[in-house]
């Protein structure tokens, strides 16, 4: 089969209706679509006015073999088109004379009725996707609107969690300062260094300026103080003075002081069961934190605790210091024996009372000299030592050497006090006579001096301490010592160190004495100082030292 051509002249319009008509309705049955039919003659409508516009021209028809439909129109304007059939065109091709004019309208009407009905359709989808793209809008608005309100949510949430670690931050960080500084206070015995250390704790972040009163303290009259602080003395209450109301937890408001007008004060009475005094703040800012003055509360109570600590251990520090001092022994004046002795308490701690030094003559001419350490501090060891050098010197009396007096010293203290122990070294010298006999218990050894500046360590085993629940009888020694020899007898608080052990404070003391010159020991007092000087060059010791010089000087 070949592909048929006819040449249709259009010198009309009713040609150009009738070769619209036959187009149509070849179209139509070789089954193209009313939709691509529509287009096609939409489009050939207008080029085939232009045609006769310009006088006629021929439209050339072609249906190919392959099923499509060759258009070829002349004129001034040629134009060409391929319409692609379903369908083979039926053959032959009329010729436009065939073509029925009334037909071609009611055609005509199919073809429109088909494209409304398409437009009719098209439109309820159209609608459709309307409907459901409102639908879409709305939920697209809803779940903006959710997102949003999450986002809001999360944001809130964000800062409160941020808020609580603020706050958390500044409990952990209160408490911290508060266990640093009542360590810091608890760390001291002495009040003055309280009072001292409170302002370095306090200034200048939580307070511009700081002010202590002490209830006791008589050279600052209350007329020199703020009425605030008066009050908080006087009720034991936390008072605030400012002009704007603090509202402070646990605090009562009162009008601005007169002498910080401009200045917010925080008086908190320092002491839990009593008053001690007030502790007055101006505040770092423009007003107290709430938070910060609860914490301030609770260190004020702690440094009154502190202070009345330090307070109550001074005064039981002095009775010790007293009561130890009161017992000992005036040295005696013996020819031919020159005697010298020194006693310092410790210089920081409750570490008083219990050393002691004794010297007393014997009826046979000889001198004991006594040098002891009850174990323990305080008033307890200053008792137990008055009644231990009681006891040695009765037993002293009835004729007892130095071991006899020791056994009989340990035999009593294991009885009447089973939990407590002591050290003592006991030296018998006798005037005109070159010779010491000693015996110890438990003590550090003794050191002598010859007359040419040599120095030993009486380094002979020491008995067991007195009151080791042990029965123990101890042994006397005997050493030879030329006039002019000086015999050293101490308690461990002189050699003994924590940052060294006993053996060096004892080689230093040893070191001391052969490094003082004759005329430094000429005077025996001045002597004992001279040894002082080198042991304690640190000045802080933390046990009272008794030190007790023993010098004969011929017949």
């Amino acid at each position: 089969m070949t592909a048929t051509t006819e040449n249709w002249t259009i010198a009309s319009a009713a040609d150009a209706a009738r070769a619209r008509a036959l187009l149509a309705r070849l179209a139509a049955d070789a089954g193209v679509p009313a939709l691509d039919r529509a287009r096609f003659l939409t489009d050939l409508g207008p080029r085939l006015r232009g045609a006769l516009d310009a006088g006629g021209t021929e439209l050339t028809v072609t249906a190919e073999t392959d099923g499509r439909l060759r258009l070829a129109l002349g004129g001034p304007e040629p134009w060409q088109h391929t319409l692609d059939c379903p369908s083979p065109v039926p053959g032959p091709l009329p010729a436009p004379a065939d073509a029925s004019l009334a037909e071609a309208l009611l055609g005509a009407d199919e073809d429109a009725a088909a494209l409304l009905a398409s437009l009719a359709e098209t439109e309820e989808l159209l609608r459709l996707h309307r409907e459901e793209l409102h639908q879409t809008n709305q939920g697209v608005l809803a779940l903006h609107a959710e997102l949003e309100a999450a986002a809001l949510a999360q944001r809130e949430l964000l800062d409160a969690e941020r808020a609580a670690r603020a706050e958390a931050e500044k409990a952990r960080r209160l408490l911290t300062f508060l266990a640093n500084a009542s360590a810091v206070l608890n760390a001291s015995l002495d009040h003055e260094d309280i009072l001292r250390r409170l302002p370095e704790l306090l200034v200048p972040e939580y307070a511009r300026h700081v002010d202590v009163w002490l209830a006791d303290d008589e050279q600052t009259p209350p007329g020199g103080r703020a009425a605030a602080t008066v009050t908080a003395a006087r009720t034991g209450r936390p008072q605030h003075a400012s002009p704007h109301l603090g509202e402070l937890p646990g605090v009562d408001d009162l009008p601005a002081s007169a002498l910080f007008p401009d200045r917010p004060l925080l008086c908190l009475p320092l002491g839990a069961r009593t008053v001690q005094g007030v502790l007055t703040l101006a505040a770092p800012g423009e007003r107290f934190d709430p938070d910060t003055t609860v914490m301030l509360l609770e260190l004020a109570r702690r440094a009154g605790i502190a202070l009345d600590n330090a307070r109550q251990y001074e005064q039981h520090r002095d009775v010790a210091e007293a009561l130890q001092r009161a017992q000992l022994t005036e040295l005696p004046t013996t020819p031919g024996l020159a005697l010298a002795a020194r006693y310092l308490p410790a210089t920081h701690g409750l570490n008083i009372g219990g050393d002691w030094y004794d010297a007393f003559p014997q009826p046979d001419g000889s001198v004991l000299a006594v040098i002891g350490d009850v174990t323990g501090h305080g008033l307890r060891a200053a008792v137990i030592m008055g009644q231990l050098r009681t006891a040695l010197r009765a037993y002293a009396v009835e004729g007892n050497g130095p071991a006899r007096i020791l056994t009989l010293l340990h035999r009593m203290l294991r009885h009447q006090e089973p939990e407590l122990y002591a050290t003592c070294a006991i030296a018998r010298v006798t005037p005109g006579e070159p010779g010491v006999v000693w015996a110890a218990a438990g003590h550090p050894p003794a050191v002598a001096r010859d007359p040419g500046g040599g120095v030993r360590v009486l380094e002979a085993k020491p008995g067991i301490m007195l009151g080791v629940p042990l029965p123990y009888e101890y042994e006397e020694h005997s050493v030879e010592l030329p006039a002019g020899s000086t015999l050293a007898l101490y308690t461990d608080g002189l050699v003994e160190r924590r940052s060294a052990g006993i053996d060096a404070g004892i080689d230093r003391l040893a070191q001391a004495m052969g490094a003082l010159g004759a005329a430094d020991m000429a005077d025996l007092d001045a002597a004992a100082d001279s040894l002082l000087k080198p042991m304690l060059h640190d000045s802080e010791h933390d046990d009272d030292i008794c030190l007790l010089l023993c010098r004969t000087t011929g017949p």
